[in-house]
């Protein structure tokens, strides 16, 4: 059932049949026992008034004659309904009402009694009168009242058989008409273009519509923030790779045009140098892409920080052949980590590329284990220049290049490493040194991270 109002029409009629079939039972139930006690009262009302007469001697004794026969009035409906029968104490019956059985209705003690004549239960309702010497019974066949109860329930349902088809119409059209706003909704959104990315204007949609409208609005100003963002990266990224290229055609060009060895081999030093950067741009460019179109988070496994460490240093040693080294804490052989190798990988390659590329040549970059509170903290810290306090909180937007930047960066290293770590449940932490260079931090959950036995 793929329809919602198709859904909430059956919901609906569910319910109010639910809700029409307890109140016939509990009509049935109540009504049943309401006559049971009326039907009682009127038995022993009957049974008193013959009780009366008898004792007013309106009818002779059990010594003096035979008590005439009682007539009764016959009635469409329910004819003949109560019996009456008077006995001596004796046990001789002397008078009977027309059309009461012949056998004797009840042979309990006075007071109501049920009884089986002829296959029928009847009601009875037994008086002694010892002055008189006779016993009154007045008695009903038990059909009757279950026939009069069948009556008022087919009352009930009779009408309300009659109106649910009704009922049924205007719950539709009702239903119908409750999801109009939502219908108008899919209409508006329908016929617009793919580069309309405004709010959804609903003033007169219901409250339950309300936060709907608002999470689509919300989804439409997400969107467009990402095609900005997308735009931009795609405008930096273009100007980023025209610059390198158009140095690498400059430089071939003085190289083939130049008969000097010097000035020849300067040029083609250059161009090694520009296809290092380009290739370091591509490079990151990828990760950003490959982070971003990432469906989730990646699946998180265990490992060991320091060995993994060591091999992004020793990876980054060949390709940047006497700048500073890399010192890794031996601290950090006894860490194991619980998180997506990879997210750490990338983070910590850029962040040490970072701290390469700002340091000076014969300086070290550290990687030592800091811990606080709840969290743990591997940092890798430079001998650089740092970054002015007043450009920290920008240097994770991307194509953001500070004040001391280095020739060979392009400003999105600590974006992919803020993006990284987001993904992998941790954070970044960046800091000037007092002793001058730049420690970036990154922060690990102590719940995520624990020192090996043997470590320690």
């Amino acid at each position: 059932m793929r329809s919602m109002r198709t859904r909430l029409f059956a919901i609906l009629i569910l319910i109010t049949g639910l809700v029409w079939l307890s109140a016939v039972t509990w009509i049935y139930f109540s009504t049943g026992s309401q006559l049971e006690r009326v039907l009682d009262a009127r038995l022993m009302e009957a049974a008193r008034m013959v009780n009366s007469m008898v004792t007013r001697r309106a009818l002779a004794t059990a010594g003096d004659a035979i008590v005439p026969p009682i007539a009764t009035e016959p009635h469409s409906a329910y004819n003949r309904q109560l019996s009456c029968q008077i006995w001596s104490l004796e046990g001789t019956l002397l008078s009977q009402s027309d059309g009461a059985p012949q056998a004797k209705l009840s042979e309990k003690a006075p007071g109501f009694s049920n009884a089986v004549i002829d296959g029928e239960t009847w009601r009875v309702y037994t008086v002694d009168n010892p002055e008189a010497g006779v016993r009154v019974m007045v008695g009903d066949r038990v059909y009757f009242r279950d026939h009069l109860v069948n009556n008022v329930i087919a009352g009930v349902l009779l009408p309300a058989l009659l109106i649910l088809p009704v009922l049924a119409g205007l719950i539709w059209l009702s239903v119908g008409r409750g999801l109009t706003p939502l219908s108008r909704i899919a209409r508006e959104l329908s016929t617009r273009p793919a580069s309309d990315l405004g709010s959804i204007e609903a003033p007169g949609a219901a409250s339950e519509l309300q936060p709907v409208v608002k999470a689509i609005n919300a989804l439409f100003r997400r969107v467009s923030e990402a095609r900005e963002r997308e735009r931009d990266f795609i405008a930096f990224a273009a100007h980023e790779l025209r610059t390198p290229m158009s140095g690498l055609k400059t430089q071939a060009q003085i190289a083939l045009a130049s008969a000097d060895p010097a000035i020849r081999e300067k040029a083609l030093s250059q161009i090694v140098a520009g296809v290092d950067r380009t290739g370091r741009l591509v490079r990151q460019l990828l990760d950003i892409a490959a982070l971003e179109a990432g469906a989730g988070p990646a699946a998180e496994e265990p490992f060991e920080a320091g060995p993994l460490l060591r091999s992004v240093a020793d990876e980054l040693a060949t390709h940047t052949a006497g700048s500073a080294a890399i010192v890794i804490d031996p601290a950090l052989a006894g860490l194991r980590i619980t998180m997506p190798p990879e997210a750490f990988r990338l983070a910590a390659r850029n962040l040490m590329e970072n701290a390469l590329h700002h340091s000076p040549a014969g300086s070290q970059v550290s990687c030592r284990l800091g811990e606080s509170g709840d969290e743990v903290t591997i940092w890798i810290e430079d001998a650089g220049p740092g970054i002015p306090e007043e450009e920290l909180p920008r240097v994770t937007e991307r194509f953001f290049r500070g004040r001391f930047r280095s020739a060979a960066g392009s400003g999105l290293g600590l974006s992919i490493v803020e993006t990284a770590l987001e993904h992998a449940g941790a954070r970044l932490d960046m800091r000037n040194r007092d002793q001058g260079g730049l420690a970036a931090g990154i922060v690990v959950p102590a719940g995520k991270a624990r020192r090996l036995a043997a470590a320690a």
